[in-house]
């Protein structure tokens, strides 16, 4: 049909003659052709953009408002728990989830570990491969003291950039078989991405792992060894910050965390705030 149309001289039709059934049916195939051809590209297209998306890396980030409200996420909670991961409690709770970033010892995870005993209060340590190796006695102090060691990945890399399954879950499972090989017991499947960077696809993978992923609401820059802040800095970031339902992100490495963390918690107490472990979170 579409070749006799197109040898069709319209100067010589008889018009009478024609098969108008046949051509409106040529039309609508063609037509029908068209739209699915559209329609095929446009799946295409928003297919491919919804892989790129969840490749996409992302930075963990918190926008702060009124002070003593929960502060918002680059994503939402419902979006985390999506893929069983948290940056945040309850807003109605004045609760503390305190967890500490663990990539190496410097003698400032024991006054830590001190004042965590004094005030009763148990606390998420997430560690790294370095750690393990070379801190073996203070994760097992770790454990016997009621907290919590979490996976911090083996290598801290940027986990945004593995794509792969198999590399991804080496990161994870190598800290595992180190801690197990501690203690003699199965780490807690806790996770943290370094540095907080991430992608939804490492999302999905550390949770077909069945690991429940942590971000944090509260955190100051206390990392850099040759620069800690004064106390007075520190207290005015964790004091004034501080709110319902907070995962508060600490390293262990900062002397000025070893240095002030009874005060702190005993000012945070004094704010008629309790201290939870992550676990409680969870099984909310």
């Amino acid at each position: 049909m579409l070749e006799r149309l197109k040898k069709l001289d319209l100067r010589n039709v008889d018009w009478k003659k024609l098969d108008y059934p046949q051509i409106a049916l040529t039309v609508v195939f063609l037509l029908a052709m068209f739209l699915l051809g559209r329609a095929v590209g446009a799946v295409t297209h928003a297919t491919l953009s919804t892989s790129a998306a969840a490749n996409s890396p992302e930075n963990w980030g918190l926008g702060f408002g009124q002070e003593g409200s929960q502060p918002s996420g680059n994503v939402s909670s419902a979006e985390l728990a999506k893929y069983n991961a948290y940056y945040v409690g309850n807003a109605q709770d004045k609760v503390i989830y305190l967890t500490f970033d663990a990539g190496y010892e410097n003698g400032n995870t024991e006054p830590i570990l001190d004042a965590l005993k004094k005030h009763n209060a148990t606390a998420t340590f997430f560690v790294v491969g370095h750690y393990l190796e070379s801190a073996p006695e203070l994760v097992r102090r770790m454990v016997e003291e009621g907290h919590t060691v979490g996976n911090h990945t083996y290598h801290h890399p940027d986990m945004s950039a593995i794509s792969d399954q198999e590399t991804f879950a080496k990161e994870m499972n190598d800290v595992a078989a180190l801690y197990q090989q501690i203690t003699g017991q199965e780490m807690t499947a806790f996770y943290r991405p370094p540095q907080g960077k991430y992608s939804t696809d490492n999302l999905k993978m550390a949770q077909e792992m069945g690991y429940t992923t942590f971000f944090w609401s509260l955190a100051y820059v206390d990392w850099y060894q040759d620069k800690q802040p004064t106390h007075e800095e520190a207290f005015d970031k964790l004091l004034s910050r501080i709110h319902p339902g907070a995962i508060v992100l600490l390293h262990s490495t900062s002397q000025t965390n070893g240095e002030i963390m009874d005060e702190l918690l005993t000012k945070w107490e004094e704010m008629g705030y309790t201290f939870k472990p992550l676990s409680d979170l969870v099984g909310q």
